[in-house]
């Protein structure tokens, strides 16, 4: 069967079209990371952080390196949230050069915001973290930052 001169020029259409969609693809794909991380604020708290709502006065649940939070209502679901862990980075601040951008730290929720002994430095926070976690993502002088969380 002869080759017509439409099935020619679709074979060649064809040649020409694909350098181009790898192209768009690599574009897409360096570019644009797809996230399942939500979008919320932290604020600070700072000691005494015992009795919590989560375990009373049981430091036993508080991690060892001190990476740890009180929820804010937006994730605090009932308490549910207790011993919850997440991934936690600094994104932007009120301040440019706050954040940490290459940090990325896991924290366990061992309270409620609302209730902690000691109060946070902004209200109405999603996360209120340790003052050892929210210098390891952000400068401590800082009062709240945008951070992006997931839960792990």
């Amino acid at each position: 069967m002869k080759p017509t001169a439409v099935s020619l020029k679709s074979a060649e259409m064809s040649k020409r079209i694909h350098p181009w969609l790898f192209t768009i693809f690599l574009f897409v794909t360096t570019f644009f990371h797809p996230s399942f991380a939500d979008v919320g604020t932290a604020a600070k708290y700072s000691p005494p952080y015992l009795p919590t709502a989560c375990f009373g006065d049981d430091a036993s649940m508080f991690p060892t390196n001190n990476l740890f939070a009180a929820a804010g209502d937006g994730i605090w679901d009932n308490g549910a949230s207790c011993g919850r862990q997440y991934l936690v980075r600094c994104i932007s601040a009120a301040i440019p050069g706050t954040c940490n951008p290459s940090e990325t730290i896991e924290i366990k929720i061992v309270d409620r915001a609302d209730t902690s002994v000691s109060r946070p430095s902004a209200s109405g926070a999603t996360i209120v973290l340790s003052t050892t976690a929210f210098g390891a993502i952000a400068n401590p002088s800082a009062s709240s930052i945008n951070i992006e969380y997931q839960q792990v």
